[in-house]
């Protein structure tokens, strides 16, 4: 077991009721939303039209260049409307809760190879639940890993207890993570709170290994997880995946059915009451959350308090709803004095102790901060910049009161990064 229970990180407070207990019945919404994860949208080809009739787990749209990897219908529904920008990029698409349809079964007899149980995760819809690092979205549809990290922990602010999420369904995890091994021929990492090891490691040996981290947050972000046990690079990627999506490919393996479902917490200032619920990915987060809601306006972030985004519908890769009050927009200052508190120019970074905790003391803050702000894409990429997406930074732009907009420019640099390099 590797160890990184050490006192780093830091504990943000945000008001929000109790979750209590996670819900015992599913909380299916009558409306969901299919887009693509955050990054670029990609190109695909419709296998539906609006208004037809599609079964649960069946394809809905799949990417132009590799029709394997396919959008799948995370209910029974009917396509209410179809969002496609220019090139044929997928927007969204909305679909609404067909009571009593089909569900469909995929063929497993051949999911004990790799390239079998790779077809498997990209037709059923498992593909786009990876994660990728450099640049984020989803892996390429023949790209091999340097290596795996399966999140068993969130130490993201009111995110839900991962452990929570896979309980009851560890043999069907254990199945799950031990097939993640035929995909890569490095190691596959499982990050997890300080605890009994939630795997058999014996059938892979020295392939699979647990990860200990602290409560405190960033020590259970992805990113630097990555950055501190096996970097990434250009020419060696690395994926991720959260340790519910493992279980539910261990029960697609066994059973030919994948299930869509995942628990999610809902909260934040301005609700009545928390709710752990498990529900549809691609959620309409209204439908989650209107019943618990304080009177008044309000905005429904998919995502955290820190690095949450404004949304209809439960972005691809989430598992938290935050809502939070809406502040009334306040009267301008006068010109003077906005001139005068407001440059051009970025405002200074001040060192502090704050900063260093905010990035876990696994990387030069200070320095990496500088990096990032004066555009020194080689300075950055040395000190871990790769293995880094918009969230790992979250919880720094936090602490320096948003003004620094971190996750903006982490973005701006590692597009440009990867525009060179595919030039």
């Amino acid at each position: 077991m590797i160890d990184f229970t050490f006192r780093s990180g830091l504990t943000p407070r945000f008001p929000s009721p109790s979750p209590g207990l996670p819900e015992k019945d599913e909380v299916i919404t009558e409306e969901a939303g299919l887009r693509a994860s955050a990054g670029r949208a990609p190109r695909v080809s419709l296998d539906v039209e609006e208004g037809a009739l599609v079964p649960q787990g069946a394809p809905v749209a799949r990417l132009r260049k590799s029709p394997d990897v396919c959008f799948v219908a995370p209910m029974p529904v009917r396509v209410a409307r179809i969002g496609l920008m220019q090139g044929h990029r997928l927007s969204e698409i909305v679909l609404f809760r067909e009571a009593g349809g089909d569900v469909i079964r995929h063929d497993t007899s051949q999911a004990d190879t790799a390239p079998a149980l790779r077809h498997l995760m990209q037709v059923a819809g498992v593909w786009s639940w990876l994660g990728r690092r450099p640049f984020g979205g989803m892996p390429r549809p023949d790209e091999q890993p340097g290596a795996i990290f399966v999140m068993a922990t969130d130490t993201t602010p009111l995110a839900p207890d991962p452990r929570q999420a896979i309980a009851g369904q560890e043999e069907a995890f254990g199945r799950g993570l031990h097939a993640l091994t035929r995909l890569t021929d490095g190691p596959v990492f499982v990050c997890q709170q300080p605890g009994p090891a939630l795997f058999d490691s014996a059938p892979n040996a020295g392939r699979l290994r647990t990860v200990s981290s602290g409560p405190r947050h960033p020590q259970g972000a992805t990113g630097l997880r990555v950055h501190a046990l096996f970097p990434a690079t250009i020419e060696r990627p690395v994926w991720d995946i959260h340790a519910e999506d493992v279980a539910q490919l261990g029960t697609l393996i066994a059973t030919g059915y994948l299930p869509m479902r995942r628990l999610v917490s809902v909260g934040g200032e301005a609700l009545r009451e928390g709710r752990l619920v498990r529900t549809q990915p691609g959620a309409d987060l209204r439908g989650l959350t209107h019943r618990f809601a304080q009177p008044g306006p309000r905005v429904i972030l998919s995502g955290s308090p820190l690095d949450g985004h404004a949304a209809r519908w439960l972005a691809p890769r989430h598992r938290q709803v935050t809502v939070l009050p809406r502040q009334a927009a306040g009267k301008p200052p006068h010109w003077l004095v906005a001139a005068l508190t407001r440059s051009a120019m970025p405002k200074p970074v001040i060192p502090n102790a704050a900063l260093d905790q905010a990035f876990g003391a696994a990387l030069p803050a200070m320095a990496f901060v500088r990096a990032l702000g004066s555009g020194d894409d080689d300075a950055a990429m040395k000190m871990g910049l790769l293995s880094l997406l918009e969230e790992d930074v979250a919880l720094a732009d936090y602490v320096l009161g948003g003004e620094a907009q971190l996750p903006e420019i982490l973005r701006a640099m590692l597009d440009r990064i990867r525009t060179e390099f595919a030039a």
